[in-house]
């Protein structure tokens, strides 16, 4: 079975489990639950969502040695085409890195800045997603202890926090020790911008060797994570349901921790849906107002 087939069977079973998991609690009670958050909360949201991506776009201009003030806004730009991009492609696990980087170069960036720091700054999200993922777990092992169906939901957000950590460890030793691969990637998604492959290499090492630039990435990708999840907070808020900060965070962080335990399925369809129905009543939001 080839790649694009296997994706899109999994995207068909990840499309019916979704379906399912609605159907379990009706769809009637889902769309109440949604007609409650109102036009309020869906202008709240769609505002608000500006600031997640200025902090996104923001970790990757930190990364962005020697780049002027001026070209802070082209990252955060570049970051909103990436996310869009991955949104609308799927089935394409490159297609959002690249669209990103393009739009960085088309609006002034150097190629190489643009490749190299889109490769890092993948990388520190990467690292503050466990962060996240892992204090979802703590909050929910603190709530629950023990338990077979809550052990299982534990162990599943725990395999994914596993795989993620094992994936970023990869990914940086392949960055690190790997720059035929690196340097073959860029030759290939961005053949005319990057003309010497191997100076993307060389890019990627001189961005390693600066700690505070990455731990600063990475302390704000994980302040996004966090502003992200107190976006739904407030839309819940709006929509009437008293639940507490902590608790949106650790349901959020906890989805994110099991859809990277299920990363075969493209966005998390189904798995993220099955995860909110479960883990949403356990912290005292229905599951309706979850799904």
């Amino acid at each position: 079975m080839g790649a694009p087939l296997a994706i899109a069977l999994a995207a068909v079973m990840g499309l019916a489990l979704a379906t399912v998991v609605i159907g379990l609690f009706g769809l009637s009670s889902v769309l109440a639950a949604l007609a409650q958050i109102g036009w309020r909360g869906f202008a709240f949201l769609t505002v608000y969502s500006v600031f997640p991506f200025a902090l996104l776009g923001t970790a990757w201009f930190v990364l962005s040695p020697g780049a002027p003030l001026r070209q802070w806004g082209v990252f955060i730009w570049a970051r909103t085409m990436r996310d869009s991009a991955t949104e609308v492609l799927p089935f394409s696990p490159f297609g959002g890195f690249v669209i990103g980087a393009r739009t960085a170069i088309l609006h002034g960036v150097a190629p190489v800045a643009a490749f190299s720091t889109t490769v890092v700054d993948v990388t520190t999200e990467l690292i503050a997603q466990l962060g996240f993922a892992g204090f979802g777990l703590a909050m929910l092992a603190l709530r629950l202890g023990a338990g077979s169906a809550r052990g299982g939901l534990l162990g599943a957000g725990l395999l994914g926090l596993l795989l993620s950590a094992a994936g970023a460890a990869a990914f940086i030793v392949v960055q690190r020790r790997g720059m035929g691969l690196v340097e073959g990637l860029a030759r290939r998604f961005l053949p005319a911008a990057v003309a010497g492959a191997g100076a993307v290499g060389r890019a990627l090492n001189a961005l390693y060797e600066r700690p505070l630039r990455l731990g600063a990435a990475v302390a704000i990708h994980l302040a996004a994570w966090i502003a992200s999840a107190a976006g739904a907070w407030g839309a819940l808020r709006l929509a009437g349901v008293d639940i507490g900060l902590a608790d949106v965070l650790a349901i959020e962080a906890l989805v994110t921790a099991v859809r990277s335990a299920a990363f075969v399925a493209p966005m998390g369809v189904g798995v993220q849906e099955a995860t909110y129905a479960l883990v949403g009543p356990l912290f005292g939001l229905p599951a309706e107002m979850s799904l």
